[in-house]
């Protein structure tokens, strides 16, 4: 072998030099940001059955367009559900380049983080580890999802939650919190996005960040969970019909709130 090539002498001109490296860690980092800010997106939609019933009904119609049309079309939550699965595979296959090949170089990682105790390599293993369980758990939530618009709202989804989905999801809500948080965070130090003149200092406070807002969204998300297994309980053993706010139900029980669209006059068929 040539020492030039092992001096790096002349790597620049190589033929089978290629940018392509590059632009996949590029597209990793951009799926992975739209992934981890969907993802405080959507903890922020479901959460909403905390505020009540109809605060989450309301939301889940907004994105079946119902305040658009006039009545609810499950098909857009699919065409939504559709993108984020897109986006959540690409990312995946994007992520495994970096994953261990095999048992050789898992030791030799394992060696590595052992030996050096640093806590963004602490980091990177754990999300690494989510990571593979979001490919699997993520996957069937998202499957569930895309197949069934029509079973998300209030009574729905909490029945769901209730008759045995409860542990996926609450796997689902660390595996996703954990990870999410971590790849924003290591996104952020990548890239140098808020460092500014003192990178070692701001770096520490983008980890007290991150952690802060693990906390809040583990937080949200376990009152969220019990909130629908609440009603789930509540409603066990019963087939109820998919949740209309009063002042929609046949005849109305009660006067619309004052910023109800004046055009929405029925319930969603």
């Amino acid at each position: 072998m040539s020492t030039d090539v092992i001096a790096g002498v002349g790597l620049k001109d190589r033929a089978r030099k290629s940018r392509w490296p590059a632009r996949m860690d590029l597209a990793q980092s951009l799926t992975g940001l739209a992934l981890g800010l969907f993802m405080w997106g959507h903890m922020f939609f479901v959460s909403t059955i905390l505020v009540s019933k109809d605060a989450m009904w309301i939301v889940t119609k907004m994105f079946e367009g119902y305040f658009v049309f006039g009545r609810a079309y499950p098909i857009l939550v699919s065409a939504v559900v559709a993108i984020v699965l897109a986006l959540f595979i690409s990312h995946a296959f994007l992520a495994m380049r970096k994953f261990p090949a095999n048992y050789r170089q898992y030791r030799m990682f394992i060696g590595h983080k052992n030996l050096m105790r640093h806590g963004d390599t602490t980091l990177w293993w754990w999300q690494f580890v989510t990571g593979f369980l979001l490919f699997f758990l993520g996957s069937a939530h998202l499957y569930q999802m895309l197949m069934h618009p029509e079973a998300i709202g209030p009574v729905t989804s909490s029945l769901r939650v209730w008759n045995g989905w409860w542990p996926l999801y609450l796997v689902l809500l660390f595996c996703v919190e954990i990870h999410g948080g971590i790849g924003l965070y290591r996104l952020a130090v990548k890239w140098g996005w808020f460092l500014g003149d003192n990178p070692d200092q701001n770096r520490k406070r983008l980890t007290t960040i991150k952690w802060s807002l693990t906390a809040f969204f583990l937080i949200l998300g376990l009152l969220t969970l019990a909130a629908y297994l609440k009603i789930g309980y509540e409603l066990r053993g019963t087939n109820p019909e998919p949740y209309v706010p009063a002042w929609l139900r046949t005849p109305p029980q009660a006067e619309p709130p004052f910023w109800w669209p004046s055009w929405v006059k029925e319930a969603p068929r």
